[in-house]
């Protein structure tokens, strides 16, 4: 059993992870709830147990095992090396440490081997990196991929409580109090995510070609993205092309992800049934779909994937990563 804490305990993650938490049935032996100092001392629940939320500090560390971390990269550069020297081992779900090559970037179902029982933080990736390396590995491994092309839907949970508020502002009186975007997400959609760059992509986009390479340990792979928020509540989206190096048969692309690990196929469209956003909404798998030949191009193929972003996209991977540490370490 284990001393956890969550950091960023009262935003839409850290409530996220709180929950799977308590679902998976982790080992936890006491629970601390971090946040910042506006919004320590507000009441939550765990087990059915109310719980205090503590101010973020250097002393809340002290005597814990586990500290999953959804406060943002500052906050995590700042506290994540002080609560490591304290040997508590941190799981980021910021960008803070993603691209830090000593530290481990890690899918469970992907890259497991690429961290080890000694290791004491550990990079979650950005949710629409984690449901295309979960879907596009296996394929991986058997094709060998040289390109990927892909336009990503994202949800305003994604962006935290501010750009929730301003969509159910928009849909209910037109305008937002306090909008989190630049221009208004309902009935819109924002070719827009982070800050671009001098290249003319922007953070999220360049996450996407980085984090990829270094998951899937391929730097040869070509990644090209357009990540777009839309006015959904909950889930990402992403249509994704691919080019193999090697070519296939639809067949064996369909029996590869229906046995790879956190993936479920949803493809029939005669029937309508194809992944959606609604679809996913609190599950921990991928889903993918629209599953076909590009026929434009040798060896191509095309998919549509869905997952629940706050969950596997952060919280439930965070949690994995955790599990995947017990597991080393009781080897």
């Amino acid at each position: 059993m284990f001393t956890v804490a969550v950091v960023g305990a009262t935003g839409l993650v850290g409530q996220k992870m709180l929950k799977v938490l308590e679902e998976r049935n982790f080992p936890v032996k006491r629970l601390i709830p971090i946040a910042s100092r506006q919004s320590a001392g507000e009441k939550i629940r765990f087990r059915g147990e109310e719980l205090t939320v503590q101010p973020l500090s250097e002393t809340v560390f002290d005597g814990v095992d586990y500290a999953l971390f959804s406060a943002g990269a500052a906050i995590s550069r700042e506290f994540a090396p002080k609560a490591v020297a304290q040997g508590v081992t941190v799981i980021d779900n910021s960008s803070a440490w993603r691209m830090d090559p000593k530290v481990p970037l890690i899918v469970p179902e992907v890259n497991p081997h690429a961290v080890s029982a000694e290791d004491r933080l550990i990079a979650n990736p950005n949710c629409s990196t984690i449901q295309m390396v979960v879907a596009l590995k296996p394929l991986h491994d058997r094709f060998r991929i040289k390109r990927i092309v892909v336009a990503t839907y994202q949800a305003v949970t994604g962006s935290g409580k501010q750009a929730v508020q301003q969509l159910h502002e928009e849909l209910t009186s037109g305008t937002a109090s306090n909008p989190f975007y630049p221009h208004p997400i309902a009935f819109n959609c924002l070719p827009h995510i982070d800050v671009f760059q001098e290249d003319g992509y922007t953070k999220e986009e360049h996450k996407m070609i980085f984090e990829t390479h270094k998951i899937m340990e391929d730097d040869t792979i070509g990644v090209s993205p357009t990540a777009v928020r839309v006015p959904v509540l909950g889930g990402h989206s992403e249509a994704i092309n691919v080019e193999f190096a090697h070519s296939f048969n639809l067949n064996e692309v369909y029996e590869i992800l229906q046995q790879a690990p956190g993936v479920t196929v949803v493809d029939k469209p005669a029937q309508n049934e194809y992944p959606m956003p609604l679809y996913a909404e609190d599950k921990d798998d991928v889903f993918v779909g629209r599953i076909r030949r590009d026929p434009s191009i040798r060896n191509g193929l095309n998919l549509w994937v869905v997952s629940d972003n706050l969950r596997k996209g952060a919280a439930t991977n965070a949690v994995q990563i955790a599990e995947l540490m017990i597991t080393k370490r009781s080897q």
